[in-house]
Formats: structure tokens, C-alpha cells, sequence
């Protein structure tokens, strides 16, 4: 590796250590919003006990999400777009 690129990739650690440790704000951020579960469940009409075998989860896990305790994360958070933007292809799918 030249050593200008190496010194590069050393002030980029550095960089990264310090935003770390908060001594330094990132120079850009990404915000995900966390879809509203409520509103997907009512725009498709069905209850929270049919909403979460449809998607295949807990009750339990939907009314922690619905009421704000709990935020889905991974393939959940995916699962639930893909019910907001094309709800008509969640019945093929379950």
C-alpha cells in the first residue's frame, strides 16, 4: 500500500475513533423512520391477532410495536413496508 493512501486510511480511523467517542459529529447521518404498524394493520382491516399470524409474529411482539415500546428491526421492519406498499401481496405470501 502507498504511504499516502495508508495515511489516509489512518486519519479515517482516527476520524471514526473520535466520533466514537464523541469528541467529533459525523459528516453525515442516515435516519430510517420505523413504519407506524398501527396504520398498516388498519389499512388492511384486521385485527391485531390476524395481523400477526398473517406476518407471522407474536401478538405480544405487534402490541409492543403498535404502542411504542418496542421498534421492529431487520426483516420485520422490510416485511412491514413491503405490507404498507403492496398490501395486496400478503395473502400470497403468508
Amino acid at each position: 500500500m502507498k504511504k499516502e493512501k495508508f495515511e489516509e486510511l489512518l486519519e479515517s480511523i482516527r476520524q471514526g475513533g473520535d466520533i466514537l467517542k464523541g469528541k467529533a459529529k459525523p459528516k453525515r447521518a442516515f435516519h430510517v423512520k420505523h413504519p407506524n404498524v398501527f396504520l398498516i394493520r388498519k389499512q388492511l382491516k384486521l385485527s391485531q391477532a390476524q395481523f400477526a399470524t398473517l406476518i407471522g409474529i407474536n401478538i405480544a411482539t405487534l402490541r409492543n410495536w403498535e404502542q411504542g415500546r418496542r421498534k421492529p428491526q431487520g426483516p420485520a421492519k422490510v416485511l412491514l413496508r413491503v405490507a404498507a406498499l403492496h398490501p395486496e401481496i400478503l395473502p400470497e405470501v403468508a
